[in-house]
């Protein structure tokens, strides 16, 4: 099949969105698919990087990273057309989207969509929060993607939300997949490892928390920090936190005014290849976020061997396993009970560290890619039979 994957957002960036259609797309070409991207450009220019065609964009201000283009007939498009794609999966709501319906409407081929992002919970980042409701956001997804053949969500809880939103399309949930022997790591890392932790002041012997993603508001690391708090009044825990965002600051601001300067590192952004490393430095992975769509870092925990402690959410229903591989807790005190029995006892941490392990073989990267080539072969079948039918008549 010719597999074009549209997405406003897309390497040079790190976000989750980014980590899934690069994955998607590595693995449908180990299956012999021919798959081009086309994106937005932060160069200023369009161009084209292999695979990759980049659409000359512009700062959007809508919300922090946002870009727009005003590149609709763009020399890229019309070469795409003459590829002649099988099918079109778009990965963003906005700018690429509109291609991509032009793309299938021009070519009268099957569009996929996932919806990757709950944007409900992104609001105060859109215009600062003064323009859009929840209403109101509900609506402009709805008319976005109403219109395409079927919707992939990567968890029930994204499905929901589409169906409580009023859309009627056909919605297939599949998880976005990682490779997770990426988080499995040998003996051969030891001596970085081991660098790594004496360059950030960790010893082997500290109880570490870890949180690594973006440090938005939405993220609700305050929560974390809080209990962290409380808990250092009762043992020593130390805690890393990996990332960049809006909401750095915020956070820097509140360990300095709790006097936790010493317990709470903050490494800010660290490179993709090294993340593996900044999980082995720690004990347990921790979040209070419940706007996630997956949450694809408790799965890069959990293939760390890292039991998770989060928040409960719908999103991560089926994923966490309370006394198995992690806790999710609903208050205070059960976050710092979960805590508790995860360091009590070093026999009963090793055995929650491989059941972690064992518990996302389901997530690999070749689950993912199988089940989204099944999604595209049924509908590239299904269009086939239907122009045959057409071109009968």
């Amino acid at each position: 099949m010719r597999i074009l994957l549209t997405t406003d957002t897309f390497s040079p960036s790190i976000n989750g969105v980014v980590i899934s259609i690069s994955n998607l797309y590595k693995e449908l070409v180990k299956r012999g698919h021919e798959v081009r991207i086309l994106t937005l450009s932060f160069k200023g220019y369009s161009y084209k990087e292999g695979d990759i065609y980049y659409l000359k964009s512009f700062n959007a201000r809508i919300y922090p990273g946002a870009r727009g283009t005003l590149s609709y007939k763009n020399s890229f498009i019309k070469e795409i057309i003459e590829w002649s794609p099988d099918i079109v999966h778009s990965h963003t709501e906005f700018c690429t989207l509109i291609h991509a319906k032009y793309i299938r409407k021009t070519l009268r081929i099957p569009h996929i969509h996932t919806y990757h992002t709950m944007y409900e919970d992104y609001l105060c980042y859109v215009f600062k929060g003064m323009l859009i409701s929840k209403r109101r956001a509900m609506k402009i997804i709805k008319r976005l993607i109403g219109s395409v053949d079927e919707i992939i969500t990567p968890t029930q809880k994204a499905k929901r939300s589409l169906i409580s939103y009023g859309i009627n399309k056909p919605i297939s949930i599949i998880p976005t997949g990682i490779d997770l022997s990426r988080f499995r790591l040998g003996d051969q890392y030891t001596e970085k490892i081991e660098e790594l932790r004496r360059s950030i002041g960790i010893k082997k012997t500290d109880k570490v928390l870890i949180f690594l993603g973006r440090l938005g508001k939405e993220k609700n690391i305050d929560e974390i920090i809080l209990n962290v708090k409380e808990l250092n009044e009762s043992q020593d825990i130390k805690m890393l936190i990996v990332g960049g965002g809006p909401y750095a600051d915020n956070l820097k601001k509140l360990v300095d005014e709790l006097d936790l300067n010493e317990k709470i590192i903050f490494t800010g952004m660290v490179p993709p290849e090294d993340v593996p490393l900044y999980y082995s430095l720690a004990n347990i992975f921790v979040t209070a976020s419940t706007s996630e769509t997956q949450g694809l870092t408790y799965i890069e925990a959990l293939a760390s061997g890292l039991p998770v402690v989060c928040r409960y959410d719908e999103a991560v229903e089926g994923l966490i396993d309370n006394g198995l591989n992690g806790y999710m807790y609903r208050s205070k005190n059960e976050f710092k009970e979960s805590i508790k029995a995860l360091t009590k006892s070093s026999d009963d941490f090793q055995w929650i560290r491989a059941k972690a392990k064992n518990s996302v073989d389901r997530f690999s990267l070749d689950v993912f890619a199988s089940e989204v080539e099944e999604l595209y072969l049924r509908h590239v079948d299904s269009t086939s039979l239907l122009q045959l039918n057409e071109r009968k008549w």
